[in-house]
């Protein structure tokens, strides 16, 4: 396995190319919890994000591949993805990514719908015009996915309240937008995303993966409860982003 750029007791950070990354062994994660790029054009520093969409899904058609290779025989996976996109002509990006992703080998579960408040809404006022009327729908998703079993193994222990996973498994989740999140990332999700994925979806000494990591909110959130976390991020000013704001949650 490579060198891990950050590494504690219960968190490892790799600064690498998730097609080209050894630093993953496969059949080994129990949860992948992700937002991957949403091809919107976003400034990232190390990722073309206003690509053919064709070539994007391609690509995600190969990152889709990994991560199915990664995750044990009855693991999961949380996919963070855009119902649709407006960029070079609207598109179906949601059914079009979970298309793909049971291409690859994974099977469907259920469909998370966020609204989340910080997810950006079209200020714009519509022109009325019947003949052309445009849809606007600002929600995301998360796609639960899983690789072979969706029961789980063994007699793992859980942390989730009665309330919450009453609460949670209803398939329409909204909280509000963080105050003070301070991150340099573009498209930092909230911490209650993750959080929510881990407790409902894992058991407390499962292994979590971030791929797309970015500033690392994946990792404080499994930090925070108790669980064992891997991050892969491309840009290693982000993994320096992450590693600062673990090493203040540690303090």
């Amino acid at each position: 396995m490579d060198k891990s750029y950050y590494e504690t007791e219960d968190i490892r950070i790799y600064n690498e190319n998730i097609f080209i990354t050894e630093s993953i062994v496969d059949d080994s994660i129990d949860l992948i919890i992700t937002s991957p790029p949403f091809d919107i054009d976003i400034k990232y520093d190390s990722h073309d994000d206003n690509m053919d969409y064709s070539k994007y899904l391609f690509l995600c058609e190969n990152w889709l591949s990994c991560f199915h290779k990664w995750l044990k025989e009855d693991g999961r996976f949380c996919l963070n993805i855009p119902l649709e996109k407006n960029n070079n002509g609207k598109q179906s990006v949601g059914a079009d990514l979970t298309a793909i992703a049971k291409k690859t080998g994974f099977k469907y579960h259920s469909t998370i719908i966020l609204q989340e408040g910080d997810i950006p809404k079209n200020k714009a006022v519509p022109v009325m015009d019947i003949s052309a009327p445009r849809i606007i729908s600002p929600v995301e998703l998360i796609v639960v996915l899983y690789k072979e079993k969706w029961k789980k193994s063994g007699k793992g222990c859980s942390d989730i309240s009665e309330e919450e996973f009453n609460e949670w498994t209803n398939g329409i989740w909204s909280f509000p937008e963080e105050v003070n999140r301070k991150t340099a990332h573009p498209v930092s999700f909230s911490m209650e995303l993750p959080y929510r994925c881990i407790k409902l979806f894992s058991f407390t000494d499962d292994l979590i993966l971030d791929p797309f990591m970015g500033s690392g909110t994946t990792l404080l959130a499994a930090r925070h409860l108790g669980r064992k976390a891997i991050g892969i991020e491309i840009d290693e000013e982000y993994c320096k982003l992450a590693v600062e704001r673990l090493n203040e949650k540690a303090v």
